[in-house]
């Protein structure tokens, strides 16, 4: 019994790319070369004895390799005190806003109530107002609240996002209301609707919030600036600014606490960025 060859299907076949898709890809691999070359130097610097730092040519690769520039942090700064300090403002803001930004979008979105729509116009005319306007009355709250320098005068202000709940209240918007009309057909209560079938549908853009709350407050210098004075309170841009302006760091230190405080940023954005890509391909899919 003879058998016939088997004939590779056209679906298997190698791809080919037309010059312009290679030509499209070799400048967008330019483009990605040029702009993680800095962050590289960075870590590679941050890594590398201080005498054989800033070579001519620039090195690619620590040689030899040290540890020894973070281990000299913590001699300069109290690096772990600030970078704690900054994790519970980070934390507290972005989940304190994520969930202060889902229940007023729930409410812009789905709740029908006389001047809603004139209430949420207001809303969006606070972006409009610049952080630095708005500074000396939330200072003088703060100070009537005895909260200057506590870590609360950072994260309680932060709780309301105004971008936060904009970005939420359109992203509910696409979801047919449909499902809210089903669930209260089987007795689901507002709370039920909004935590159980809302949230679990909006991953993508709660993924997308998540990573900017948390770097705008993680990188955040203006506001411990104005409301902390005392060392053990203060955060890691704090910390760098004091360490960059003569505190007896090389340069070599410098870039291993920036590198500190990069890597926090990079992890979150590492693990949330599928959803926070998914979140940018939605929007524009749905319009």
């Amino acid at each position: 019994m003879s058998t016939a060859p088997l004939r590779s299907s056209p679906h298997k076949r190698r791809r080919r790319f037309s010059p312009g898709q290679l030509l499209l890809g070799l400048v967008l691999a330019v483009i990605g070369v040029v702009m993680l070359a800095p962050l590289v130097w960075l870590l590679v610097q941050s890594f590398t004895q201080e005498s054989d730092a800033f070579g001519i040519p620039p090195g690619w690769l620590p040689k030899p390799f040290t540890t020894q520039n973070f281990q000299d942090i913590d001699g300069l700064i109290p690096f772990w005190r600030m970078a704690l300090n900054s994790a519970i403002v980070a934390v507290i803001s972005t989940g304190g806003s994520m969930l202060v930004s889902v229940l007023a979008a729930y409410g812009f979105s789905r709740l029908p109530f006389r001047g809603r729509d004139r209430l949420f116009a207001v809303l969006l005319a606070a972006l409009m107002v610049p952080v630095q306007m708005t500074v000396i009355p939330v200072f003088i709250l703060m100070r009537n609240l005895h909260m200057i320098d506590t870590l609360q005068a950072l994260w309680l202000p932060a709780l309301i996002n105004v971008f936060s709940i904009f970005f939420f209240r359109q992203y509910f918007n696409t979801i047919p209301k449909e499902l809210d009309e089903a669930a209260r057909i089987d007795g689901a209560s507002h709370p039920w609707i909004l935590f159980r079938l809302i949230v679990p549908l909006s991953g993508p853009a709660l993924a997308a919030m998540a990573i900017l709350t948390f770097e705008a407050s993680w990188n955040n210098y203006f506001g411990p600036l104005i409301f902390l004075s005392s060392h053990d309170k203060m955060t890691l841009p704090i910390g760098l600014v004091t360490l960059q302006a003569g505190q007896g760091g090389s340069s070599v230190v410098v870039f291993a606490a920036i590198t500190a405080v990069v890597v926090p940023v990079l992890v979150v954005f590492l693990v949330f960025q599928r959803a926070f890509i998914a979140s940018i391909a939605s929007a524009g899919i749905r319009g």
